[in-house]
């Protein structure tokens, strides 16, 4: 995630961005505002944004909607979206928010350190997520071109029989003792062989 990569908060109505924008203020990172469906979904095309506070229930194309579209791409389907609603507990849009893998649902009013701390651990996560995939790629990008530096332009290596391993070039054993070198040294031969004999037993 670039390190310009802000909250989008997207609300129809001008006071809740104002009251978002004042409840995340203290966490210090960049925000952006939306007042439609399909104005949040332009920005979020357009790249740089790294989580979404979405209301719900807007005019038009609808929070739900937004969400839908962004899991079709690939771009955007991994972006955390937290989905607002000021109607209540609501069964069958829990059910399809968490089936389209929103990460929360927030009823309204919000509670503004309730809201921090989902916020931050969200927005952290995605940007180590995605700096993890970019130390990824970058690795493999290295071990290919390193790979490639061992061939020649045709792929193949520089050995004379490319399709056999060389034998790794051998060590010559060090010279054993005669196994009789412990006898000393013998004053000669014939006359006193049966003398050698028995010192040797």
């Amino acid at each position: 995630m670039p390190s310009d990569a802000r909250i989008l908060i997207v609300d129809d109505h001008e006071d809740t961005l104002y009251a978002l924008e004042s409840a995340l203020a203290p966490l210090g990172y960049r925000l952006g505002r939306a007042t439609s469906g399909d104005e949040a979904l332009k920005q979020v095309l357009r790249g740089q944004v790294g989580l979404l506070l979405l209301d719900v229930r807007m005019p038009g194309v609808s929070g739900l909607d937004v969400v839908r579209y962004m899991r079709r791409l690939e771009q955007t389907q991994h972006i955390p979206v937290i989905l607002l609603t000021g109607f209540g507990p609501d069964h069958e849009l829990t059910s399809a928010a968490f089936a389209l893998g929103v990460a929360d649902l927030v009823m309204k009013p919000i509670d503004p350190w309730a809201l921090r701390t989902k916020v931050r651990y969200l927005f952290d996560a995605h940007r180590r997520h995605l700096a993890l995939e970019h130390e990824v790629r970058e690795l493999r990008a290295l071990v290919k071109g390193h790979g490639e530096d061992h061939g020649d332009d045709h792929g193949n290596d520089h050995r004379e029989n490319p399709g056999e391993e060389q034998a790794a070039p051998t060590t010559p054993h060090p010279t054993l003792p005669h196994p009789d070198a412990r006898v000393p040294l013998q004053r000669g031969q014939g006359a006193h062989t049966e003398e050698l004999e028995q010192d040797r037993t």
